[in-house]
């Protein structure tokens, strides 16, 4: 993660891959965020890869950006990182542009509730899912 301020903008630029390991890079780059900042970009170019885990970081440091009055805007989604959420919103066919509906709230919520799914599917395997 590299973080870089421009005026009462804030970029970060994240880069490899965006995976459940990624929370304290992703932490540590939004308390790296100034109380004069107003908006903040996620720059996603570098990002070749996320899994359900990942996406459900980003979605949580978009969350508390918001909360704490960011602005927050996602540039750059590569392919995987796109296909990953037009699977777990359950769009289907190529190009579907999903870092467009990124910015709705409403689609983050779906993508958070179905990513969280696939990961505890992912953890517990769809046997023990939903039988406890």
């Amino acid at each position: 993660m590299d973080v870089q301020r421009y005026g009462s903008s804030v970029m970060v630029s994240a880069s490899g891959r965006l995976t459940e390991d990624s929370s304290g890079a992703l932490q540590q780059a939004l308390d790296d965020v100034t109380a004069g900042a107003r908006d903040l970009m996620l720059d996603l170019h570098g990002v070749v890869f996320m899994d359900s885990g990942g996406l459900l970081n980003l979605l949580d440091l978009h969350r508390r950006a918001e909360c704490l009055g960011l602005r927050v805007v996602a540039v750059g989604w590569q392919s995987q990182p796109q296909q990953l959420m037009a699977e777990v919103a359950g769009i289907r066919g190529a190009g579907s542009a999903t870092g467009e509906r990124y910015a709705v709230a409403g689609f983050r919520r779906l993508l958070q509730e179905r990513a969280q799914r696939a990961r505890d599917v992912a953890d517990f395997g769809p046997e023990r899912v939903g039988h406890f």
